[in-house]
C-alpha cells in the first residue's frame, strides 16, 4: 500500500532542517529590532575627530600638576584636588562614572567647592561593577579605571 508524502518521516526530516533556519532567522531578526545594542556609537567618526583635544586635556591636567584624592563617605562624594602653586582651582569639578560595557548605567555629578581644595556632592545611585572615572573642568581632565562600590581612597593623577 503506498503512503502518501505526509506519512513518510524522511520527508519531515528533510523539512525540519530548512524550517527551522527560517525560524531561526525571524527570531535573530525580530530581537535585532526590539533590543537596543548600548556597545554601538552612534557619531563614531565624530568622537574620533575629537581625539586631538581630548589628548590636549590630559597634558593640561599633567601641566597642572593635578592629583585628586576621592572619598566615598555616607552616600557623599569627597575629593581633594591638589595642583601647581600657579594653578587656581576651578569652583566646581564634574565626575562622571562610565560603565565599561553598559551607556545606561552611566552617572555624572557635579562636584562643589566646600574649601581651599576640597569639593563634595552626594554619590548617584550605582551598580557593582567597572566604571572609568573622569574629572574634568576648565582645560583639563583625569582618568582613573576603577571597580564599584569603592573601598578605600582613590587617588587619580595625570
Amino acid at each position: 500500500m503506498k503512503s502518501t508524502w505526509y506519512q513518510e518521516p524522511f520527508v519531515w526530516l528533510v523539512i525540519l532542517f530548512p524550517a527551522s533556519a527560517v525560524i531561526g532567522g525571524i527570531v535573530t531578526i525580530f530581537l535585532a529590532i526590539q533590543s537596543s545594542d548600548g556597545l554601538v556609537v552612534d557619531d563614531y567618526y565624530k568622537q574620533g575627530l575629537e581625539i586631538n583635544r581630548v589628548l590636549e586635556r590630559d597634558k593640561a591636567a599633567l601641566k597642572h600638576g593635578l592629583q585628586a584624592v576621592l572619598q566615598v563617605k555616607n552616600q557623599f562624594v569627597h575629593l581633594a584636588l591638589n595642583a601647581h602653586d600657579n594653578y587656581t582651582l576651578p569652583p566646581a569639578i564634574t565626575l562622571q562614572f562610565s560603565h565599561s560595557t553598559r551607556a545606561g548605567f552611566d552617572k555624572q555629578v557635579l562636584l562643589k567647592r566646600m574649601s581651599d581644595n576640597t569639593y563634595q556632592a552626594a554619590l548617584p545611585e550605582l551598580i557593582t561593577g567597572k566604571f572609568f572615572l573622569q574629572l574634568t573642568a576648565d582645560d583639563w581632565r583625569l582618568l582613573k579605571s576603577v571597580h564599584l562600590p569603592l573601598k578605600q581612597e582613590l587617588i587619580v593623577s595625570s
